[in-house]
């Protein structure tokens, strides 16, 4: 990947003209949180980055796109590269590592990913809501979904399929997990 996410969020800001001011009036997010995503590559949920394209007019895969692939799109183990990572604040560790699944398919209406999951602090786990639906497969350790007011936990094999629009955290819990995760969102 030539750029990271933010710096191509920022340079589609810039595309059309607009200042870091006019996006967070587009997206009800805080000019200084825009600046650390588009600087840093500080990403707390996809929550963020799906309002920051919806603003930009673009698919939250345009972020992560180098070319577009033939069909089929393949994506070997050895191949698989980190592209971003969700952190809560300052330098604490990330509690989400994505591997993007879909990169290079402009044509996409899923976004797929490999997701590890890392513990974090009960106090950083935040509620995330936003159109769509996600499938998840849990592949190891087991996770802990909190989907409106239920909080349920699921192990290796175990499969997920909900509405995001209401409010959810998917989390590890207690020690690393890593899951698959297909999200929709409408266009």
């Amino acid at each position: 990947m030539s750029k990271k996410v933010g710096e191509r969020i920022c340079a589609f800001r810039e595309k059309q003209n607009l200042g870091i001011s006019d996006l967070a009036s587009r997206t009800g997010l805080a000019e200084d949180f825009l600046d650390a995503v588009e600087t840093r590559d500080l990403y707390p949920s996809l929550g963020p980055l799906l309002k920051i394209a919806r603003a930009l007019g673009v698919r939250l895969g345009t972020f992560l796109d180098d070319h577009v692939s033939r069909d089929p799109l393949v994506v070997r183990l050895a191949e698989r590269t980190e592209e971003f990572s969700m952190h809560q604040a300052g330098d604490k560790p990330s509690s989400h590592d994505y591997f993007s699944l879909g990169k290079g398919k402009s044509d996409r209406h899923m976004e797929p990913f490999y997701v590890e999951m890392h513990p974090e602090p009960e106090e950083d786990k935040t509620l995330s809501s936003h159109e769509g639906e996600e499938f998840i497969v849990v592949v190891s350790g087991h996770v802990q979904l909190v989907y409106g007011r239920e909080t349920t936990t699921y192990g290796p094999g175990d499969s997920i399929y909900y509405n995001s629009v209401v409010p959810h955290n998917l989390s590890a819990a207690g020690e690393s997990a890593s899951i698959y995760a297909v999200l929709y969102f409408p266009e």
